[in-house]
């Protein structure tokens, strides 16, 4: 894509939504994406998590109780800048405390609760109002945003997936085990694909992208292209 394809895009501000699977790479591709296009990119997966890494800062189990009284009064803010969206609750940076693997393994349950999802659905509808916006989660093109002019659903096999997750916690120094990612996975995509609230399913018009056996860069590609 040239420099002018991309002003084009630009110019008409659109709003783009990627959903899909954990561990699919939405999140690395979606920044590289809107920062080719000069959009503004909104991690919606890093809400959820803020919300689950604050439950469980209140050192009690995680009941579904605690994280309603968590969420009732709890500020989220994103703030994207140098290429890294740091992620604030009350006021606090935890944009290094929600990628732990004790945050991942109860997100589901955060993001499963109707008030959790109806607080953080309305942030982001009000973030992309202006246009201009790529946005990336679990139920994007269906429920956040179902008018977006672009719609992808970003996919990969359970175990590129995590192969791509065990390698990054080991860079950041987590003993993990390969085999413990890809039940990890699985529970997760089955947690996710079948909750009452929002279940993760492509939408009706969406372009299904499977990343499985290409590049970040061959992936960025793809998705600027579907802006076009």
């Amino acid at each position: 894509m040239d420099e002018k394809e991309k002003e084009d895009i630009s110019l008409k501000k659109l709003v783009v939504a990627i959903d899909g699977p954990a561990g699919a790479g939405k999140s690395t591709v979606a920044k590289l994406a809107a920062k080719a296009l000069g959009y503004i990119y909104i991690d919606t997966g890093a809400m959820y998590r803020a919300v689950a890494w604050k439950a469980l800062q209140q050192k009690a189990p995680v009941t579904d109780a605690l994280i309603l009284s968590v969420v009732k009064d709890i500020d989220v803010r994103l703030s994207y800048h140098d290429g890294v969206t740091h992620v604030f609750v009350n006021g606090e940076e935890a944009t290094d405390y929600i990628r732990t693997p004790e945050v991942s393994r109860i997100v589901s349950q955060v993001a499963a609760l109707g008030p959790v999802r109806e607080k953080m659905v309305e942030l982001q509808r009000a973030m992309a109002e202006e246009g201009g916006v790529l946005m990336d989660g679990r139920d994007i093109g269906t429920h956040v945003l179902p008018q977006a002019d672009v719609k992808i659903f970003l996919t990969a096999s359970i175990e590129e997936r995590a192969q791509r997750r065990y390698r990054e916690m080991r860079e950041k120094g987590y003993d993990v085990e390969l085999a413990k990612l890809q039940e990890d996975i699985a529970a997760r995509d089955k947690a996710d694909s079948e909750r009452a609230i929002s279940p993760l399913v492509q939408a009706a018009d969406a372009v299904l992208l499977d990343t499985t056996g290409l590049s970040i860069e061959q992936v960025v590609e793809k998705i600027l292209g579907m802006c076009r």
